[in-house]
């Protein structure tokens, strides 16, 4: 498949959404998932399952490019799949101090949350995952906090009771992959925050970093920033649908 014919494809699926599209890019550069995944075998996770988190990591990557930048989508797609496993053995590490009940939940919620979106394209909702699983909402918080993937991954509902992740709205100044309007709604809704309210948003779902990572940069306690994050995104989802 020729650079030009991919990125048609890029371009197609952008303007489209379609799935099948996504999906055929996504066979054309399965292999660079498949060597990054072996790249990390021997690190106490088995292969299977770094090949997994290298695949859902190629499509969130084709769902965030952006063909117009210029760039090349292997040059882009790399490190994003190297960061999504770096990120799949910080949370493995926290796991491993937490009870194993939730540490159980925890990895339940995460595979049905890549099979569903990779499935559907779209993030499943908190209520999703727990009537399929048969848990309570608060048992699928929980495990995905444990994560560090929840907060803007619950749904918030927008027009016509159409849901939207959270996570997706997030947009830092410099991501050009967001668009104007949804910057805008991010600022509107985020208007009321504090200084350190709008940091720890940024640090956690921009930067990605883990609780105790932005309780640091806080100078705050880990405890502290957990309780802020959870009135933040309540108050966030409150914002965005008023």
């Amino acid at each position: 498949m020729a650079d030009e014919t991919v990125n048609e494809l890029l371009r197609r699926y952008k303007e489209t959404g379609d799935i099948a599209i996504r999906n055929q890019i996504a066979e054309k550069y399965l292999y660079i998932a498949d060597i990054l995944a072996k790249k990390f075998v021997g690190r106490g996770v088995e292969y299977d399952d770094l090949k997994q988190v290298a695949a859902f990591a190629l499509l969130r990557g084709i769902d965030r490019f952006d063909p117009e930048l210029g760039m090349q989508f292997t040059t882009f797609i790399t490190p994003t799949i190297t960061g999504e496993i770096k990120n799949y053995f910080r949370d493995k590490s926290r796991m491993v101090k937490i009870p194993r009940r939730l540490s159980e939940i925890s990895l339940a919620v995460k595979n049905f949350a890549v099979q569903y979106e990779a499935e559907n394209g779209i993030k499943p909702s908190v209520r999703t995952i727990a009537q399929t699983l048969k848990l309570s909402e608060e048992e699928v918080v929980q495990a995905l906090e444990v994560g560090g993937t929840l907060s803007l991954d619950s749904m918030a509902g927008g027009e016509d009771n159409e849901e939207k992740s959270l996570y997706a709205l997030l947009a830092d100044d410099d991501d050009q992959y967001e668009s104007f309007e949804t910057k805008e709604a991010l600022r509107a809704a985020m208007q009321d925050f504090s200084d350190t309210e709008k940091k720890l948003i940024k640090f956690r779902y921009v930067d990605e970093l883990s609780q105790s990572e932005t309780a640091k940069r806080l100078g705050v306690s880990q405890m502290f920033v957990s309780r802020m994050e959870r009135r933040l995104l309540l108050k966030l989802k409150e914002n965005l649908q008023g």
